[in-house]
């Protein structure tokens, strides 16, 4: 019976572990900052992330800052309705919210509502500080330690275009996927300092499209943002990327099963 109970027990760890990689979405379809445009919901909102659920997206992108009192927020631009986010209060930024009644969402407000589903992945961006490298370095390890407190590691990956802020949450997790945004950086160099991959505008992989081989060959993912026109959605959909983030995912889902 102990025999049969300590099976059981090892079983179901077993699969709560491996879930992420059996229940995730496999679309390549990363709604940017949530799925937002075609409902009209606001940006980096819980509706938002709702919606790109709903729409059963890969991940939903969102974006974080952290404010003067050390509270990681989630917000796309550097300030909130007009307040600058790293200069204000967590409290100060409570006096505005956003066009639909939310409040500014905190970092582990905003993964609480991600893990009440597995099939979209938070796609976490780590916003570069404007006042200091030192502080994106904090922002990022401050991150990390949000995820691991969350238990939301199978939920994340993360994307910066802070180099060092990258680094650090590597370094912080070394079984975390990390994506570089920048655009200054090669497939190898990035393949050399441990990311997992790059997720450049659709521009710049446009002028270097060599880029995407090199990186695929190097098993680095491939990303682009942000790519919202059909035929930027069709030139990337035929490179075979990792995944796709744009503003419109409706789109991108109806481009993808046209190619079926």
């Amino acid at each position: 019976m102990r025999f049969a109970l300590f099976t059981l027990l090892t079983f179901l760890i077993a699969s709560s572990a491996s879930f992420a990689q059996k229940t995730f979405h496999k679309n390549k379809v990363i709604a940017h900052r949530g799925a937002w445009k075609a409902q009209a919901h606001p940006q980096n909102s819980l509706a938002s992330l709702k919606e790109a659920v709903k729409l059963g997206c890969e991940g939903s992108e969102f974006d974080v800052w952290m404010t003067s009192d050390g509270v990681l927020v989630v917000n796309h631009d550097a300030d909130f309705e007009g307040m600058e986010i790293e200069t204000s209060t967590y409290k100060d930024l409570l006096t505005i919210k956003h066009e639909n009644g939310e409040k500014l969402s905190t970092v582990e407000e905003y993964l609480k509502a991600g893990k009440k589903q597995k099939g979209t992945k938070l796609i976490f961006e780590i916003k570069p500080s404007k006042i200091s490298v030192e502080r994106s370095i904090e922002v990022a390890e401050k991150s990390v330690l949000a995820v691991k407190k969350m238990k939301a590691q199978k939920w994340v990956d993360y994307i910066t275009f802070s180099y060092e802020g990258g680094l650090k949450a590597i370094e912080m997790d070394p079984n975390a996927n990390v994506a570089y945004l920048t655009g200054d950086k090669t497939p190898a160099e990035l393949k050399e300092a441990g990311f997992f991959g790059f997720d450049y505008n659709i521009n710049l992989l446009k002028k270097n499209p060599q880029w995407i081989k090199e990186a695929q060959d190097l098993g680095l993912t491939v990303n682009a943002w942000t790519v919202n026109s059909a035929e930027d959605l069709n030139w990337f959909l035929d490179q075979n990327p990792d995944f796709i983030t744009t503003d419109e995912p409706e789109l991108l889902f109806k481009l993808i099963q046209e190619r079926k």
